[in-house]
């Protein structure tokens, strides 16, 4: 039980402060002319000036709340390196022992584990969190189990105890770690871009010699060795093999006696990009749909378009000099023999042999395909004649053969089997496609003339006129790609024509699967990566296909059973064990992909270390201890002292308390107050009367 005494105004406090401060300057003038009383008048102001306070007694019957002392452990993997957790369990024991020592003291433990998608160990998160759940008059102390790699420093909270760390880890701990840097997430193909690597040392490092092994290997290939100089920056150039994702993997062998090998190694995956995709379109003359390539080609800015137009055939012969004519002269040489190959793709749009280009460019052109290029074919009515190019040395490598009629009459074009399957064309349907409808006749815009080809025997018809008629035809020639669409108005769709169609959709996907566009592979094998989930997809032509056999970094294979999901799209999710580089494979396609960060936020420094927590602990005057030196013992500190010091470390005793009951009572009733004061006052008065008599004017009272 405790008492205090409170004071409860029945005025403002200024108002009673100025009530006094007249009081007091009444018994200081009283004083100054010494009248008589003037302890009378000092009297019944105290004794007014008391009873306004309203003075009172409050007791209080008060129960002692013990001290709170914080340990946060760190249970991180960089923590489960060499013996830290037999060493950070063992710390923890012996200071529960010594907490349970003390009396009315209590120890809270808080366990941190990795933060998710890589966070890092976020130890002052968690103490917030921990601090937040306690009575901030209760904390006598924090101490912290941990190795000090934190990736949260900058979130320390206000602490209102000492703070102080005890350093798992040993003094002979050593470890090497591979660091690449500068590794851009998109490159152009056929660029180099540099990146940075370094091996290093750190910790109580041996002497291993001037120079590590390096292996690289790119998709998951075979490795290439080198010797690369230790605790040096190294560029290396690199030009990336492919379009899509190129997965680059870097490794140095485990030293011995270093803590671990997870960082001696790093993926990284690099998107290879085209910088300018360069297109040559050869207009064989003009008509209602020339421009629809054009425009494709142009509303795309990472394509560099070169087009051609025959304005007029040289068997026209009307007098008009040719420079009227031409805007340009046609570079047939400089197009077709000497930069030919700086072309990603050549368009010959109702193009037909009229003796401008020779047989030995179409020659040229032919080998241009079979080399890596593409060709594409847009045939009205000349592909039929006599002057057709199949009729060149082009033939030989265009998809279907003309069989001299031309079909012309009304028909919406239809997707075929494959075509429904094949990444050109499918699920271009999909926004025209009614529910009781035949997905493979959609409801798309009329056409009203095709060609009538054959198709050849490798080549794929996505697309099909009237009686089934092979209408866009694709094919792939040695190492290049042709197509041929046997129609010349396509730009119905483009005007609406009849409800219209997928016109840009279409030439957009056929323009990219011929310059090789990874994701417009028909058998193709990659992998989305999310977390260490992983949603592995499969493009293919065919109905079925077998399970993915997935490769973890051990060498362990699993199975994954793929499901359709669309017409020639299966797919399944997956969840890895652990973050590493995974070899994906189905039939003859194969993939390989990075789970994880390149290299874990936990591994990236291993070797134990205080420096990023002596900010924390100085502004408590707390301290940092190893682990290795064995626990300090406690000690009770007054707030604001040293809180450490040799062998010891310190915790504020807080004394704090509940209240049980509480009791006020007035010291006096307000009425003796009163009346103590009337009293003062009128013994006052009393004091400064008494009778005076003059004459005839009788006695009267003169008061001084």
């Amino acid at each position: 039980m405790t008492g205090t005494v409170i004071f409860d105004a029945l005025l403002p406090w200024p108002v009673l402060w100025a009530l006094a401060a007249l009081t007091g300057l009444i018994v200081v003038f009283a004083l100054w002319r010494g009248l008589p009383g003037w302890w009378l008048r000092a009297l019944a102001g105290i004794a007014l000036l008391t009873g306004l306070s309203n003075p009172a007694l409050r007791q209080e019957e008060r129960q002692p709340l013990s001290d709170i002392v914080i340990a946060v452990v760190d249970e991180s993997a960089s923590q489960t390196l060499s013996d830290r957790a037999a060493q950070t369990e063992t710390a923890l024991d012996d200071l529960r022992a010594r907490i349970a020592a003390r009396a009315n003291t209590e120890l809270r433990v808080v366990r941190v584990t990795d933060a998710p998608e890589d966070g890092g160990t976020k130890l002052m998160t968690a103490l917030a969190e921990a601090l937040s759940e306690e009575p901030q008059g209760r904390v006598a102390g924090v101490v912290m189990l941990t190795d000090g790699r934190l990736h949260d420093a900058a979130r320390a909270p206000d602490l209102p105890a000492p703070a102080h760390v005890l350093l798992s880890g040993r003094e002979t701990d050593w470890d090497r770690r591979l660091v690449v840097r500068n590794a851009p997430a998109f490159a152009i193909l056929g660029e180099e871009v540099e990146l940075t690597l370094r091996v290093e040392d750190s910790g109580a490092a041996p002497e291993t010699g001037s120079t590590v092994p390096l292996t690289i290997a790119v998709d998951g290939g075979e490795p290439m060795r080198f010797e690369v100089p230790l605790g040096r920056d190294i560029a290396l150039p690199v030009t990336l093999p492919h379009g899509g994702m190129n997965v680059l993997q870097f490794a140095t062998p485990e030293a011995p006696g270093e803590l671990t090998a997870r960082n001696n190694e790093s993926v990284v995956q690099i998107n290879g990009v085209r910088d300018r995709l360069r297109v040559l379109l050869v207009s064989g003359e003009p008509y209602a749909g020339e421009r629809t390539w054009r425009n494709l080609l142009k509303s795309d800015p990472s394509v560099d378009l070169v087009h051609f137009t025959i304005l007029r055939p040289p068997e026209k012969q009307d007098g008009v000099p040719v420079e009227e004519l031409s805007l340009i002269a046609f570079p047939t040489r400089e197009l077709f023999i000497e930069k030919i190959d700086e072309f990603d793709l050549i368009v010959f749009d109702r193009y037909r042999r009229r003796g401008i280009l020779p047989s030995d460019y179409f020659a040229n052109v032919a080998r241009y395909v079979e080399e890596g290029g593409a060709v594409l074919v847009t045939a009205g009515p000349e592909y039929a004649g006599a002057d057709s190019i199949y009729r060149s040395p082009l033939g030989f490598v265009l998809p279907g053969a003309p069989s001299a009629r031309v079909v012309e009459r009304a028909f919406r074009p239809e997707l075929t089997e494959l075509g429904a399957r094949h990444p050109v064309t499918s699920g271009l349907a999909d926004p025209w496609i009614e529910a009781d409808t035949d997905p493979l006749r959609p409801d798309w815009g009329r056409w009203f003339r095709q060609v009538e080809i054959e198709p050849t025997q490798s080549a794929t018809v996505a697309l099909a006129g009237p009686d089934d008629r092979p209408l866009l035809t694709l094919d792939r020639v040695g190492e290049g790609r042709v197509a041929l669409l046997a129609s010349d108005q396509v730009w119905l769709w483009g005007r609406g024509y009849d409800g219209g169609g997928p016109q840009l959709d279409l030439l957009r996907r056929l323009a990219h699967w011929m310059m090789k566009e990874p994701e417009l592979e028909e058998e193709a094998l990659w992998a989305e990566p999310s977390g260490l989930s992983m949603r592995i997809i499969r493009r293919s032509l065919s109905e079925e296909v077998g399970s993915a056999t997935v490769t973890a970094p051990d060498g362990t294979e699993t199975q994954v059973p793929l499901e359709e999901v669309e017409p020639g799209r299966f797919e399944a999710r997956w969840t890895a064990p652990r973050m590493g580089l995974y070899r994906l494979a189905e039939g003859e396609q194969s993939a390989v992909i990075a789970l994880g960060p390149a290299a874990p936020r936990e591994f990236e420094q291993t070797i134990a270390g205080g420096e990023a927590l002596e900010t924390t602990v100085a502004a408590t005057r707390g301290g940092i201890v190893s682990m290795e030196d064995g626990l300090p013992t406690l000690r009770d500190v007054r707030p604001g002292r040293p809180a450490a010091g040799r062998g010891w470390i310190g915790l504020t005793p807080r004394g704090a308390y509940r209240t049980l009951d509480l009791t006020v009572t007035p010291l006096l009733p307000a009425w003796v107050l009163l009346a103590l004061a009337a009293g003062s006052l009128q013994v006052l008065l009393g004091r400064n009367t008494k009778p005076l008599c003059s004459g005839a004017l009788g006695c009267r009272a003169r008061r001084r």
